[in-house]
This record gives structure tokens, sequence and C-alpha cells, in this order.
């Protein structure tokens, strides 16, 4: 077993990731700006329609049905066009909410293209300034590049450009607080939902409640009271022999057995709940799994300070069931595990190289769903046939 300090390889990736989500967000922008012109067409041409629908059929259809079917497809559009910045929007919405949406998503969209441009005309400014000054001598404006003109032309083209993206990001901002005010639920319909969901989870604690007593009675039945059924016969053995050898020999394996209950015994309250969570701490329980385990598990732990202790107490069951089912299970040879967090956030990843086929319906793993729903979490398994299987599971600290 190896702790360490590192950071995960996702975490190693940062500006990496970071740089994926930029793209996709400038990405994101210009098809925002593209589609932006074709709303404007869209609600210039739906304002006639709806007017002479108002007109002349006495109110009895106020958007005609073309203009209901391009507000939805766009609308639909548009959607998929969030994901990319990072938002989304409700599903379930009719032509008058697609309508309104459009309404006031159009001038945001123009309003990025705008500034698209801008940059676009910044930066073929500047390329046509520098080949003029150091390429081809015929000095833009007739002004020589002297160092105080590069310099002063440097520090105005940087401000502009920074005022420039971070008008992208206002951009970026807006268009998801458009989408989430026209196209998400209301909040007496996110209040519905969230009762709901609380009610769901807490069914499902209760189960996990039963699950695990129900276990902790199998273990007992199963492993120590069978230990201690088979020490009752073997000082009874002796207890009635008549030779001294034979009593002694008796006892001897009386002995044996009763250390092997005690074991066993330990190993039950352990699973029931470490000790070294409350004294220690989390990484010292994750490091006593790993010595525990019956095949070598790698522990990378980067978590400042200590998180809640319910959230320590429901990483700590996802990392020891999930090195149980790989040692008892998939055939794995080596386990990784990975705990990572922040102050409001802790990620918990298991890795082992084993067959796979794990089922995240089943007993162990689907009542660890239920644990980390509890608290608000997200739990995901991919295990496909011939492996790795991952475990993955997030815990809101807050």
């Amino acid at each position: 077993m190896t702790a360490s300090s590192e950071q995960p390889r996702a975490r190693r990736r940062g500006p990496r990731a970071m740089a994926e989500a930029a793209a996709r967000a400038a990405a994101g922008l210009v098809l925002g700006a593209a589609t932006a012109a074709v709303e404007v067409v869209l609600l210039a041409a739906a304002a006639l329609l709806m007017a002479y629908a108002l007109a002349f059929s006495r109110g009895q259809r106020a958007v005609p049905g073309v203009v209901a079917d391009g507000a939805r497809r766009l609308t639909e559009l548009e959607r998929r066009r969030l994901a990319l910045l990072g938002g989304s929007g409700d599903a379930g919405y009719g032509p008058l909410r697609a309508l309104a949406y459009l309404v006031l998503r159009a001038p945001v969209g123009l309003l990025g293209g705008i500034i698209l441009v801008l940059i676009g005309y910044g930066a073929a400014t500047g390329a046509e300034l520098a080949v003029s000054w150091w390429i081809t001598g015929d000095y833009l404006d007739g002004i020589p590049p002297t160092w105080w003109i590069v310099l002063y032309t440097a520090v105005v083209g940087l401000v502009l450009l920074f005022v420039a993206v971070q008008g992208l990001v206002g951009v970026a901002a807006l268009e998801r607080a458009v989408a989430r005010r026209c196209l998400g639920p209301s909040p007496l319909a996110e209040y519905e939902r969230r009762i709901a969901q609380l009610s769901v989870t807490r069914a499902e604690v209760v189960d996990a409640v039963d699950d695990e007593r129900r276990r902790i009675e199998r273990d007992l039945h199963d492993g120590v009271q069978q230990r201690l059924v088979a020490l009752g016969m073997l000082i009874g053995r002796a207890r009635r022999a008549g030779d001294h050898a034979r009593a002694a020999d008796l006892l001897k394996q009386a002995h044996e057995e009763s250390q092997r209950a005690l074991e066993d015994l330990r190993e039950v309250t352990w699973r029931v709940y470490p000790a070294a969570l409350d004294g220690e701490g989390l990484r010292a329980a994750l490091e006593s799994v790993a010595e525990r385990s019956a095949v070598p598990v790698e522990i990378r732990y980067d978590v400042p300070g200590r998180p809640p202790h319910a959230v320590e107490t429901a990483a700590y069951f996802v990392v020891c069931e999930a090195v149980t089912n790989a040692a008892k299970h998939s055939g794995a040879g080596r386990v990784r595990v990975e705990v990572a967090g922040s102050a409001t956030m802790i990620g918990v990843r298991i890795e082992d190289d084993g067959a796979g086929g794990a089922d995240p319906s089943g007993g162990g793993l689907a009542g660890l769903a239920r644990r980390v729903a509890a608290l608000d979490g997200t739990f995901a398994v991919h295990s496909p046939s011939g492996g790795p299987t991952v475990i993955t599971a997030e815990l809101p600290c807050g």
C-alpha cells in the first residue's frame, strides 16, 4: 500500500480542462451569434403572423402553428448550444415560453457577436500594424515604431482585449441566466421536485439502514455464531474426554477457535464502524482498509483539512465496499483509490484491474448509491465486461 498527497490525474489536467472549457464556450458564443441573426428574422416574421392571427382568427389561435414550430426548434437548438456554455434548460415548455426566451435571448446573442467582431477587428489591426512596422516598413498612419509607441499600443491592446474577454464572460453568464429564467422550472415546480427527491432519499436511507442490519445479522450468524458453536462443542468434548492428553488437545483446538471467533468479531465490528474514523480521520481509516485488503491498494489522498463527519463516513464506506468487491468478485490484482476535494466537495474514485461486469443494482453498490444520495451526492459505476471497474462518488461538504 502506498499513500501519497499527489493530486489525482483528473486534477493534474486542470489547465487542459480549462482550455477545453474555454474552447467550448468560444464555440458556443460564435454559434450563438449566428443563431441570433436567424432568431431576429423569425421574431420579425412571428410578429407579423401573430398580428394577422389576432386580427382575423378572433383570438382562437394567438400563436400560428408555423411560428410555434419554428420557436420550438430554435429553442431546442439553443438548449443544445447552451451545453457548451455550461447551462441548460427545462425540456418542457410551450410556444409562448419559447418565443419569450427567443425575444430575450436574441439581443444577448447579437451582443456576443458584436464583441467577437470587435476582437477580430482588433486582432487584424494589430497584425496589420506589426507588418507595417517590421516587415514592409510602410508605417501605418505614418507613425514610426518608437519604443514608447510600441509600449503604448501593446498596453492599450491588452486592456481592450481584457475588456472584450470580460464582455464575453458576461454574455455567457447572461445566456445561462436567460435560459434559467425562461426555460427553467418555476420556483413552485422546483420546490415540488426537491420535496419529492427528499422523500425518495429518506425512503432509500431507511432501506439502506435495513440492508446494513441484515448484513450485520448475516455476518454474525454465518461467521461469529458458527465459530462460537464450534467452540462450545470442543469445550464440551474436552469436559467429557476421559483421557488427559485428548482433553488437552481439544482445549488447544478450542483456544484456536476462540482466536478465530475473536478475529471474525473484530472484522464485523470494523465493517460496522471503524474506530480510526473518529480518532485519526478518513485518511487513517482508508490506510487501514488498504492494510487489511487481500489485494494491493494504492491510495492517493488530497483533501485539505477534515471533511464533515457524515461525508467522511460515506466516503469510507464507498472505498471499503469497492475494495472488498474487487478482492472477492472481480479477480483484481491491484486497486487504485483517489480521494480529492476542497472545502465544498469531496471526490472519490476507485479503479481496479479486474474482470469487470459489476452490477450497480446489486445489494452492496445499491446501498452505497443510497448512502451517497442521502447527502445530495452523486454515485456512478462503470464496469464493462473485461474491466476495468471504476466507481466514483461526489460528496458535497456544505
